[in-house]
């Protein structure tokens, strides 16, 4: 083998800057700032558990376990992506090992951070703390070296730690060989277990498992976080920007870092920024960074659509095209906004990350829009959101959403209708029909200039009506006899036993639940449509209502009864028989008042 090289290779390096490469001298020292440079969610990951946003209740479970010496030998975390479930596992190896600065400490839930396990740990280079990835190793034999290992002591720990990454990765297989072990570990050994999906686990490791299931944070929660670290990193931020951060995130602490990553990637650079080297954070490049549209917008075209101008409710929907504006986001907006309206008029409340000018919107939306026209307008936009999603052509399907929704917002709701209906005065009898021998006129043909759907109204006929359909009945019996007779036993029984009336008019039915389980009420709309070929409404009112059908027997079954016991013959029966007993079960007693008595006699 000929060990001759080239004189070039011999030479010292630094005499040749780009060994060959095509690169500027300038260019290493740029990679490795690069490189040196680590993402948000890497460099603001929790290192204590006082870092550890929204999970308050594991925190004082784990805090109370240390304190009393009763720690599990394995504990499962599970939740959705980026809640903290990885940085848990962690989190739980350093303060099961840490030693204290002084290295006399022992377990607890504020390890110092300074040891050298706690050091270790956080720089992921202990090695008595495995980390496994269950998604690429997902066998048996994998599990096998585990079972293995487990028998020997921890070299420089007080416990050896498993952290098993994406768990429900593992094979049946897998998770078959590591159950002995995971019941009875050597009192040295520890499990950590991280799953998004827990439905994969074996129940039969769930059991041998203490669980704590981590929560989503909430979007306040989280933009209060996001502002802290833009603090830290000298950027500026509008409450705005990091609130639609803070919602796209959905929970995650690691989305929101990662989206908060790109917008300060995305933001402007001042002079004043670029002399710090921070930024500035706006709302209006995060919303078009996301996609998102704007919140103004948004209330704008709600007021368009509610007022029922189509041509400008149109027109903000192209607007919102031509900024790249996805419909789908337009449609989300949308019920963001009746979603926001419905709490505030239900509830009171209103969400914190909302501006004033929202707050002031939404309140004054509440006063004005009924729970009937809120409730309607959800449906309507919830159907168009599902259209949007399959249609081929996402802006015409969102076009023909809104105009639907913008009729039918401005349409007055079936009861409204039915009560303007019965205060509009009778029309005039119709005039007596021509003779016989006067001339009839012939009716009016569709022609090509008068389509048939465009024709005039057909003059009132003397046909006899059709009255296939019942009349609306007055009381709440008639209501129950007309679902007696339409073989609605099982809904008539319902509103019999539960329903108290506070009003029944024109397809109007107002009521109480006596009972409060008026699961039924879908069941009664459905079957008095069917009954009379028309729309009720039917809902729950305010005030008390009239006793129900059944309370008002039960009451006139008390009264006959007293008013029996008070007959003479009754008292006289008594009295000569102390120990009779009268047979009710034999007694026909009316619930409408009607005076009997008992039709056999009293038994001894």
């Amino acid at each position: 083998m000929d060990d001759s090289r080239p004189p070039e290779l011999d030479s010292d390096a630094s005499d040749m800057p780009g060994l060959g490469l095509d690169l500027p001298p300038a260019a290493a020292p740029s990679a490795l700032a690069g490189q040196a440079y680590r993402v948000l969610a890497r460099k603001y990951r929790p290192q204590t558990f006082a870092e550890l946003i929204g999970q308050d209740a594991m925190v004082q479970t784990l805090g109370n376990a240390i304190r009393r010496e009763r720690l599990a030998h394995a504990f499962l975390m599970t939740g959705v992506r980026g809640v903290g479930k990885t940085s848990t596992a962690r989190l739980i190896a350093k303060a099961l090992n840490c030693i204290g600065p002084d290295g006399k400490g022992g377990p607890t839930i504020a390890p110092c951070g300074v040891c050298e396990p706690c050091i270790a740990i956080a720089e992921g280079r202990h090695i008595d703390i495995i980390e496994m990835d269950a998604a690429s190793h997902t066998g048996i034999d994998d599990v096998r070296e585990i079972t293995e290992a487990v028998r020997y002591a921890a070299v420089s720990a007080r416990y050896k730690m498993y952290i098993i990454d994406e768990a429900h990765m593992l094979s049946k297989q897998a998770w078959n060989g590591l159950l002995k072990t995971l019941e009875e570990p050597p009192p040295h050994v520890k499990f950590l277990f991280a799953t998004t999906e827990v439905n994969k686990v074996p129940i039969t490791v769930l059991s041998r498992c203490q669980r704590f299931d981590l929560k989503r944070i909430p979007s306040e929660l989280l933009a209060s976080h996001f502002a802290e670290i833009c603090v830290k990193e000298s950027v500026e931020a509008e409450p705005d920007a990091l609130a639609m951060i803070a919602d796209a995130a959905e929970g995650s602490v690691r989305d929101g870092l990662s989206i908060l990553d790109q917008a300060i990637a995305h933001s402007d650079l001042g002079a004043d920024a670029v002399a710090e080297g921070g930024a500035s954070v706006r709302a209006e490049q995060v919303r078009s960074m996301l996609g998102l549209s704007d919140r103004g917008a948004m209330r704008r075209l709600f007021a368009h659509l509610i007022a029922g101008d189509a041509d400008a409710m149109l027109a903000d929907l192209d607007m919102q095209h031509s900024l790249g504006v996805d419909p789908l986001s337009v449609m989300r907006g949308l019920l963001a906004m009746v979603h926001a309206i419905t709490l505030h008029k239900s509830a009171g409340r209103v969400r914190t990350v909302h501006g004033e000018e929202d707050r002031a919107a939404l309140a004054d939306w509440a006063g004005k829009l009924g729970h009937a026209s809120l409730h309607r307008l959800w449906q309507l936009l919830l159907k168009g959101h599902d259209e949007i999603e399959s249609a081929p052509v996402p802006r015409e399907a969102c076009e023909m959403a809104l105009l639907r929704a913008l009729y039918a917002a401005t349409m007055p709701d079936p009861g409204t209708l039915a009560r303007r209906l019965a205060d509009t005065p009778a029309a005039p009898a119709a005039a007596p029909a021509p003779a016989a021998s006067e001339p009839q006129p012939v009716p009016h043909a569709p022609t090509e200039e008068s389509p048939p759907w465009d024709a005039a109204p057909a003059a009132p006929s003397n046909a006899t009506p059709d009255v296939s359909a019942p009349a609306a009945p007055r009381t709440i019996a008639g209501l129950v006899d007309m679902l007696d007779n339409a073989n609605k036993w099982l809904i008539a029984a319902q509103v019999k036993s539960d329903m108290r009336l506070i009003e029944l008019g024109e397809d109007r039915l107002i009521y109480q639940s006596a009972t409060g389980r008026d699961d039924y009420v879908p069941l009664l709309r459905e079957a008095l449509a069917d009954i009379t070929g028309r729309r009720w409404q039917v809902e729950r009112g305010e005030g008390d209502g009239l006793p129900t059908l059944a309370e008002e027997e039960r009451r006139a079954e008390a009264a006959m009864r007293d008013e029996i016991l008070n007959h003479p013959l009754v008292k006289a029966t008594q009295a000569a028989f102390p120990d009779a007993e009268i047979d009710w079960t034999a007694a026909e007693i009316s619930p409408h008042g009607d005076e009997t008595l008992p039709t056999r006699s009293a038994k001894a």
